[in-house]
């Protein structure tokens, strides 16, 4: 039974023949020893349940700035990552860009390349053709001049004295020459 402070000032104890009735104060007193005991016990074990709450307080903030600081780390690892992927991503691309250019400039003299053999091939093909027509010309040329009749050869059919000159020289063309 805890007794308040209010109660103790409001207690009346009764009066004897020299002073208070010894059993009402001697009961007064046990009661207010009592309770102030168990205040004691309870102030006390609140004690060590406030020692052992400011204990795992401590844990508590230890860990929270533990895991802040390991949030804060994370972010900049994350954000140095981000950063070396960006210039990882610069860098392929640039060289990506170097490459594409140096593919472009390839084709390009490539492409020159194929369009001057092209040319050489037409100019070749102009002098093969100028080179070709001038042996048929001359072949013909040649074979005209043994295919010519002969004249101091008398042809082996007869011709009549009537026909014309022209007739004559048509009938000698008709005639072959290897029969001459």
């Amino acid at each position: 039974m805890t007794i308040t402070p209010v109660e103790v000032r409001h207690a009346r104890l009764g009066r004897s023949l020299f002073g208070y009735n010894r059993k009402q104060a001697n009961g007064l007193l046990e009661s207010i020893a009592q309770s102030y005991e168990e205040t004691w016990w309870e102030r006390s074990d609140l004690r060590d349940e406030v020692e052992r709450l400011q204990g795992e307080l401590t844990r508590f903030r230890d860990m929270e700035r533990l895991l802040r600081d390991t949030l804060m780390s994370a972010e900049r690892a994350a954000e140095d990552l981000r950063a070396a992927a960006r210039r990882e991503y610069d860098m392929l691309l640039q060289e990506a860009r170097l490459k594409a250019r140096e593919v472009v400039v390839e084709a390009e003299s490539e492409r020159e390349r194929v369009r001057a053999e092209i040319r050489n091939l037409r100019t070749a093909r102009s002098e093969l053709r100028a080179s070709y027509r001038a042996f048929l010309q001359a072949a013909l040329e040649r074979l005209d001049a043994e295919l010519e009749p002969d004249t101091s050869i008398e042809p082996l059919v007869a011709l009549p004295d009537e026909l014309s000159e022209p007739e004559r020289t048509e009938i000698r063309a008709e005639t072959p020459t290897e029969a001459l």
